[in-house]
């Protein structure tokens, strides 16, 4: 195709007659004259040589007319002439110039897509997703993956004799028995089965320790018991169990709510407690500092990082005990024993290993 102002002109449907003589020159002298009308614009830029198909009809030059133009300036001339030909023979013949036709590329079709910011956000969870299986999900920690302890611990179950009798889970040592006997009492949201779960049990048989987990009246398998409704009667409640089941040289773990148990039973029979382990109990303001300094237990004060309310509250009051320490668990909430299990058991087993 050729291209001359802003006209293109399809050569391959054009079929231009062979001009000759006079009737070219006096063709390309018209269409001299009437080029400029033809082109849309200002001239173009003089473009190579073209060959028409159809002929070559060779319009008179400057100098057959007896002038001298620039080289410049002739090809220009010529290309009108050419131009001026190829339209005149259009608008006698009645053909139409392929002007308005597209041209169209010829080559591999590529499709443009878009796609929406929910469509992107799916494509990449799918994708995270596709990693994770790939790379395997996470499992439990490294920490904990010893806590469970031996899996061939045997974890007995019973109740206590007696009118309210008290549910209970118990380990015994897998070999040489230590000197102290662990009891385990539970918070609100919680029971006897959770020192299973976390595997508090099964490690403290390991470790050579009789264990004991109670359910407290009206939580897990324990009835609700009249015994429990004043501070002497929980108190004595808890002195009869440990009574039944013949513990000896008890430490007391007392997570929050069993604080109501635990702490009766400190003030009025602290010489039956071989340690005492605090975790934010509850009920601590119900006792005087006077009364915390004359308990001798050793005790081990643990609490979590991210409990600022009961923990604060409990640490104020016991702090006044004689013989106490103090650790806190980092990034740990009021359950910090099961924020932190492995933490927790390292603190507990060392508290335990190093009584008298």
């Amino acid at each position: 195709m050729s291209k001359g102002g802003d006209v293109l002109v399809e050569r391959s449907r054009l079929a231009l007659p062979r001009l000759s003589g006079r009737k070219q020159s006096g063709k390309s002298e018209r269409g001299e004259r009437g080029a400029e009308p033809l082109c849309f614009g200002a001239p173009p830029p003089v473009p190579p040589p073209t060959r028409l198909l159809g002929g070559d009809p060779r319009p008179r030059t400057a100098q057959a007319r007896g002038g001298s133009q620039p080289p410049a300036e002739r090809r220009r001339l010529r290309q009108r002439q050419r131009l001026g030909a190829v339209w005149r023979w259009l608008h006698l013949s009645g053909a139409r110039p392929a002007v308005a036709d597209p041209i169209m590329p010829v080559g591999p079709t590529v499709v443009q897509t878009s796609m929406t910011r929910s469509q992107v956000a799916l494509l990449g969870l799918g994708l995270l997703f596709m990693l994770l299986l790939y790379v395997g999900l996470p499992g439990p920690p490294e920490q904990t993956s010893w806590l469970w302890g031996d899996p061939n611990v045997t974890i007995l179950a019973g109740l206590t004799p007696g009118s309210s009798p008290i549910f209970y889970r118990e380990v015994l040592p897998l070999h040489r028995a230590r000197r102290v006997d662990v009891v385990l009492l539970h918070g609100k949201a919680f029971n006897s089965r959770t020192w299973e779960q976390l595997g508090t049990l099964q490690l403290l048989a390991q470790r050579g320790y009789r264990a004991v987990a109670l359910d407290l009246p009206g939580f897990g398998n324990s009835a609700p018991s009249k015994e429990a409704s004043t501070e002497a009667g929980r108190a004595q409640l808890l002195e009869r169990v440990l009574q039944d089941l013949e513990v000896q040289n008890v430490v007391l773990v007392s997570p929050s709510l069993s604080g109501c148990y635990a702490l009766p039973f400190l003030m009025q029979g602290h010489h039956q407690l071989h340690g005492f382990v605090p975790i934010a109990p509850a009920s601590t303001q119900n006792y005087t500092q006077e009364q915390f300094q004359a308990v001798k237990t050793p005790t081990l004060i643990l609490y979590g990082e991210l409990d600022r309310v009961l923990a604060w509250e409990s640490l104020r009051q016991l702090r006044h005990l004689p013989n106490h320490s103090v650790v806190k668990l980092r990034d740990a909430g009021h359950a910090c024993y099961l924020h932190k299990p492995q933490d927790f058991h390292l603190v507990l087993l060392a508290f335990l290993d190093h009584l008298p």
